[in-house]
């Protein structure tokens, strides 16, 4: 029988309950217990994939063409695992199963309700997602309180009754603010959650705390007072210097311990050696390395969380602090900055994206990188506007575009997919999920992965146009990674340049701690190794 962990959040949102979900993972996976992870989010949207990354953060693809929340993607990064699409729920989910069950007859004509239908589906969806685990973790998205969020606590608090309590634990992770004048922690608004949900019929059993800085005796005291809980379940998950570093903090304050008692399960002995080897590479990263990420989600860092972390594994495993600055290419378009800026960074990344706001600033990005020889990686929308730069600034094919972006272009190098013409809806309509890469032999490609083949995640609907080939392969853009047909460039390159690469696909997603991704490893190599020739004295230091 599986154990189950479910996590949920107070005061607001953005609490860090992701990491700590992730976090409590690890902590069970080094001591030898399979883990497996859910995400609900109770927004009523049936996926990711038709979200604002302003007001989401980035679309997480899973290997079976799910698009996620993002904290699927910080399990994998914790736990070296892949998830699925159905470690993910939504209430649009939920809700479309149970109106197409009601329209086929299936409830008898019973009165459907939130109770006990909608609750039966997500009891259904979670426990089908707890195959072949020890335990399961079951992240609860949003605030304590959020009318959208009531149903799916109702239904975890059900699974306490019908799975037992020596098999479930509850765990609340809730700001706890810091008086600048005086240094006090501040605990009511945690309080106030905790009551909140126990208002819902669920009592915590572990409390964490998030905080700039560990909570002392006295704010513990108080939470463990006012949650109905010892002391030693109270935890504090505080700010660190990278992310990694929050299980090793909470395995010291006990946390693995209490759970694993808590619960029930052997008491194996943690093996945290492989883990404090990642701890270690970022406490050792020293060199500075300037990335510049031109984009047009940059004002919400979670937009491109996927490619933060994989640029700062990359850097860790070279022994470098990959600083990134966050530039808006329609500040390049509007005159409020010009790119002759981007001269200072060492590396120069165009990540993915949809739509034309921002998209001539990203051309300039890309031309600049390309003319002044600076590392420049270009990931999917990042591959296609690499592609329009070249035509236009190369070929000379004046105009070229992505008919995403002007459908009147004459030249459109970059078009819609044949089999994507059919396609009427949004959501879920995609190139999605884990496709295969041909790779040339003799390219930097081949250099990067050592392979002819690779497997890969995407998500476009767009590709480089086939009828284009032969002109820009010509001028000198090297076409280094096709579908296995042939049909579909997957990798572009430019070999007279320190580094220019652009993938159709997305790499950031398969990069792990302590394994960097290929083509990020390429990447900060190269602008490292520029930033060491601009900055000697440094290299040395």
């Amino acid at each position: 029988m599986p154990k189950y962990i479910f996590v949920t959040g107070g005061v607001v949102s953005s609490v860090g309950k992701g990491t700590v979900a992730a976090a409590i993972g690890r902590i069970l996976s080094v001591r030898g217990f399979k883990v497996g992870f859910v995400k609900i989010d109770p927004y009523v949207n049936v996926d990711a994939g038709t979200l604002n990354p302003f007001s989401h953060g980035e679309v997480y693809v899973t290997d079976d063409g799910g698009e996620t929340d993002l904290d699927l993607g910080w399990y994998e990064r914790f736990l070296d695992i892949k998830t699925s699409r159905m470690n993910n729920i939504t209430t649009g989910q939920i809700y479309a199963e149970v109106i197409a069950r009601e329209r086929r007859g299936d409830y008898l004509g019973q009165c459907v309700q939130i109770v006990p239908h909608v609750t039966d589906e997500i009891k259904r969806r979670i426990r089908l997602a707890s195959k072949d685990v020890d335990v399961l973790v079951v992240e609860i998205g949003g605030t304590v309180g959020d009318i959208e969020g009531q149903p799916f606590l109702e239904a975890v608090r059900q699974m306490r009754l019908e799975e037992g309590i020596e098999n479930t634990l509850f765990a609340h992770v809730a700001l706890v603010l810091t008086l600048k004048a005086t240094g006090e922690f501040k605990t009511k608004s945690l309080q106030h959650s905790i009551n909140a949900l126990r208002g819902l019929g669920i009592q915590p059993d572990i409390i964490v705390a998030r905080s700039d800085q560990p909570i002392d005796a006295e704010a513990r005291r108080k939470i463990a007072l006012f949650g109905t809980i010892t002391d030693k379940a109270v935890f504090c998950s505080y700010d660190v210097d990278y992310v990694y570093k929050v299980p090793v903090i909470l395995e010291e304050q006990g946390m693995g311990d209490f759970i694993v008692s808590r619960l029930g399960l052997p008491a194996n002995r943690p093996d945290w050696s492989e883990w404090n080897n990642v701890v270690e590479m970022y406490e050792k990263a020293r060199f500075p390395v300037r990335i510049a990420v031109c984009g047009k989600y940059t004002k919400l860092a979670d937009s491109y969380v996927s490619v933060k972390e994989a640029l700062q594994h990359a850097g860790v495993r070279l022994g470098s602090q990959v600083e990134i600055e966050w530039i808006n290419t329609e500040d390049f378009e509007q005159n409020v900055r010009t790119v002759e800026e981007l001269r200072k960074f060492d590396g120069i990344l165009v990540p993915g994206g949809f739509g034309k706001r921002g998209t001539e600033g990203m051309i300039k990005c890309i031309q600049f990188a390309r003319e002044n020889d600076i590392p420049f990686l270009g990931i999917c929308f990042g591959l296609q506007l690499s592609v329009v730069e070249f035509a236009r600034n190369v070929c000379g094919l004046a105009n070229a575009n992505s008919t995403e972006l002007n459908p009147s272009t004459p030249h459109p190098v970059i078009d819609l997919m044949p089999e994507q013409r059919r396609v009427k809806e949004l959501g879920g309509t995609m190139r999605l999920g884990l496709q295969p890469v041909k790779i040339l032999e003799n390219t930097m490609a081949y250099r990067l992965y050592g392979t002819t083949e690779i497997s890969q995640r995407h998500r476009h609907r767009y590709e480089v146009n086939s009828q284009y080939w032969e002109t820009l392969q010509l001028h000198g853009l090297v076409f280094s990674g096709f579908s296995p047909d042939g049909e579909r460039v997957e990798i572009i390159e430019l070999p007279l340049n320190r580094f220019f690469f652009a993938t159709q696909f997305h790499p950031e997603y398969l990069s792990r701690p302590n394994r960097p991704e290929p083509a990020y490893l390429g990447f900060v190599q190269a602008a490292l190794e520029r930033a060491k020739t601009i900055h000697p004295a440094q290299a040395l230091a």
